[in-house]
C-alpha cells in the first residue's frame, strides 16, 4: 500500500477534550457536584437546594436556601415587561416554543431584568477599600461620587416603573437582615444608598430608591453567588415566567394573523394587553397551606387558570 492510500489516523477534536466539575451519569444515576439527584430529592432537599449546589457545590445553611427562595420566589414575574412581552410577541408567530423563551430572556441587559454589573461594580469597590485600608461607609461615598461626577448612573439605584420605590427591594432588605445575612455587601448596599440619597437632596433632586436588581443581587452576593450565578439564576428564574406567558398565549390566543373584520395589529402596542387573571388573593401561611390547598384544589376555580 503507498503512502496516499493508506488511511490517516483520525486525530481526536480537542473540542472534545473538555473537563467539567458540574456532572456526570450513569445508567443508574444523575449526580451534580458529587450528589446523586435522586436522593438530594428524597432527602427533602428543594429545587432552591439544588441550584445552590449547583453553583456553590456545596449544601447550604437553612437561611441560605430560605434566603434564595425567596429571592427567586419575588423575581420570577415582573407582568407586561420587555422580556414577557417579547415571549408574547414571538409566540404569536408560532415557533418552537423554546423560540420565545429564549427571546425573551435575550431582552435582559443594562435596563432590564437581571444582571451581573451590579455584583461587579460592588467587588470592585470592595477590593479597592481592602487594597487602600478604607471602611466600606469610606467606599461607598467613593463609589457614589465616582458615578455620579461623570454623570453615570448608580447600578441598583432607580426603577422606571416604581418610581416611589420597587416593592420587591426594600423587603429583601429586610429579609437578609431577619435571616442574620447583613454581611459586607449589605452593609455596602446600605451605604451606597445613604450617600446617594444624601447626595441627590443636597443637589435638589427627587428621591430615587433602590431597586429588585439592587437588592436581590446584594443578598445573592451575601450567600456566596458570583455576580454572573446570580445573573444566571434571575434569567431562569425570570424565564419561567417568560414560559407561562408564551404558553398562556399559545394556548389561549390567536396566532399572527388578521381579516378584513379586524382592525390593524400593533403587537408592540403594550395598551392592547390586558390582564385577564384572577383577582388579588391573600397569601395563606405556611400552617394553613395544606387544608388552604386542598379546599382551592376541591373548588376546581383554579382549572380555568391552568396553561
Amino acid at each position: 500500500m503507498s503512502e496516499q492510500t493508506k488511511p490517516k489516523t483520525a486525530k481526536r477534536d480537542p473540542l472534545f477534550r473538555r473537563k467539567t466539575a458540574i456532572g456526570y451519569k450513569t445508567e443508574e444515576k444523575t449526580v451534580m457536584r458529587g450528589y446523586n439527584l435522586s436522593e438530594l430529592a428524597e432527602a427533602g432537599y428543594s429545587f432552591c437546594d439544588a441550584m445552590f449546589v449547583l453553583f456553590q457545590g456545596r449544601i447550604p445553611t437553612e437561611p441560605e436556601e430560605k434566603m434564595l427562595k425567596y429571592e427567586m420566589g419575588e423575581f420570577m414575574e415582573h407582568s407586561m415587561s420587555p422580556s414577557a412581552a417579547s415571549a408574547i410577541s414571538v409566540i404569536a408567530g408560532r415557533p418552537n416554543l423554546p423560540a420565545a423563551v429564549a427571546a425573551a430572556v435575550m431582552t435582559f441587559g443594562g435596563a432590564h431584568g437581571p444582571g451581573a454589573a451590579h455584583g461587579y461594580m460592588m467587588n470592585k469597590y470592595l477590593d479597592r477599600a481592602l487594597a487602600e485600608g478604607k471602611t466600606v461607609e469610606e467606599i461607598a461615598k467613593e463609589l457614589v461620587d465616582d458615578y455620579m461626577d461623570n454623570n453615570q448612573p448608580v447600578m441598583g439605584m432607580g426603577q422606571p416603573q416604581h418610581r416611589d420605590g420597587d416593592p420587591r427591594a426594600e423587603p429583601t432588605h429586610v429579609k437578609q437582615e431577619e435571616l442574620n445575612i447583613d454581611g459586607i455587601y449589605l452593609r455596602l448596599q446600605r451605604s451606597i444608598e445613604k450617600y446617594f440619597h444624601a447626595r441627590r437632596k443636597k443637589e435638589g433632586r427627587s428621591y430615587v430608591p433602590v431597586n429588585c436588581v439592587g437588592a436581590g443581587n446584594t443578598a445573592l452576593c451575601d450567600i456566596g453567588f458570583a455576580p454572573n450565578a446570580a445573573w444566571c439564576i434571575g434569567s431562569v428564574v425570570r424565564g419561567y415566567s417568560c414560559a407561562a406567558h408564551a404558553v398562556y398565549t399559545l394556548k389561549k390566543g390567536r396566532a399572527w394573523a388578521a381579516s378584513r373584520n379586524e382592525p390593524m395589529v400593533q403587537m408592540l402596542d403594550l395598551s392592547m394587553i390586558k390582564y385577564v387573571g384572577p383577582e388579588d388573593r391573600e397569601v395563606p401561611k405556611q400552617g394553613e397551606r395544606q387544608e388552604y390547598a386542598k379546599k382551592q384544589k376541591e373548588s376546581g376555580e383554579y382549572k380555568k387558570w391552568v396553561i
